[in-house]
């Protein structure tokens, strides 16, 4: 018999029990003789059978899976932040769905139709903004859903992040403690909510305790990934700039690559501190001092928190704010 094609009629029929003698065997009821369980579990074994999740949902209304969003599965960022939820998800259980949304507004909102066609029982959204389509979509679902690394503007969605404003602004400072006055920020679209209200204002909030103007000349914007961070080091390199604050770890190994290249001396002449502290950030030459976030622990903590809310269970905060610190690395000569 073809392993993909047993069911649990085939079990109870080998096993000369009924299916509902099965069922309560596979999902470990206690009410069921030790000798017909010992049965069951042995035609199981021979035939091969797996439960199918969700036709055992069917009854229940749960499937025992979660659909986590990706904008991009080769980020170490969010790859790091996935492997914290399907760790947890394991520990409770679950089986995780991962989809991929390309960082596309279409595909976003693809994935999440697909996801909820298929009956999973809560979602985690990563990504670098929410808009209006995606929040249409949380209000359309009927299963709960947390954000992870992702803060929501609205202040509708569960979620676990680090301080953005104030991880910028501590290490903003270092910089300026170092003897920096002209610091670029280089950052992904600023019209992205967690960019302009959050990082950017981090940063400015350190200018300002410094006496520092704000020099918008000194802003660099691209996109999250390696390429858009190495064409933009000719442009930090003719700027004013002595050193640069980047909010993505991938972007940053792109401008130290760059600056290096173009014949600067990193930290020598220039200094960088990245802001994820992913496996990026110590594969540069030099490593790249970084912003500290637990990233492993936001996905964890995420997960975590949509067993709660899928058990309707009352949580202590809806917003679940984690440290962060700083490593003091190559890229950086005396910045604490």
């Amino acid at each position: 018999m073809d392993k993909q094609t047993v069911t649990i009629y085939d079990v109870a029929r080998e096993a000369k029990v009924s299916m509902a003698t099965v069922s309560r065997v596979v999902n470990g009821n206690a009410n069921v003789k030790a000798e017909t369980k010992e049965k069951v579990n042995a035609v199981i074994a021979k035939l091969g059978y797996r439960p199918n999740a969700v036709a055992r949902g069917l009854a229940s209304r749960r499937t025992t899976t979660i659909g986590v969003v990706i904008p991009d599965v080769t980020n170490h960022y969010f790859a790091e932040l996935a492997r914290g939820i399907d760790d947890v998800a394991a520990m409770y259980h679950y089986q995780i769905i991962l989809a991929n949304s390309d960082e596309s507004d279409t595909k976003e909102v693809q994935v999440m139709e697909n996801l909820l066609g298929k009956q999973v029982d809560g979602i985690i959204f990563m990504g670098n903004t929410l808009n209006d389509a995606i929040r249409d979509e949380f209000k359309k679902a009927d299963v709960p859903v947390v954000l992870a690394g992702l803060l929501d503007e609205a202040e509708e969605q569960h979620s676990v992040n680090i301080a953005y404003r104030s991880a910028m602004s501590d290490a903003t400072t270092g910089l300026l403690k170092a003897g920096h006055k002209k610091i670029a920020f280089v950052s992904g679209d600023l019209d992205h909510y967690m960019n302009k209200a959050h990082k950017l204002l981090g940063y400015q909030d350190a200018l300002a305790a410094y006496d520092i103007a704000y020099d918008a000349d000194l802003v660099f914007e691209g996109t999250y990934d390696y390429q858009s961070g190495y064409q933009l080091a000719d442009q930090i390199k003719n700027s004013a700039a002595t050193a640069a604050i980047v909010a993505n770890d991938e972007m940053a190994a792109g401008v130290i690559n760059g600056l290096t290249d173009a014949g600067v001396n990193v930290p020598e002449d220039f200094e960088i501190i990245t802001s994820n502290d992913s496996k990026v950030a110590v594969i540069t030459r030099p490593q790249l001092s970084s912003i500290t976030q637990p990233i492993y622990d936001i996905g964890a903590v995420a997960m975590r928190m949509l067993t709660k809310l899928m058990n309707h269970e009352e949580l202590a905060v809806n917003d679940i704010v984690l440290p962060h610190g700083f490593a003091d690395r190559g890229s950086t000569k005396d910045v604490k």
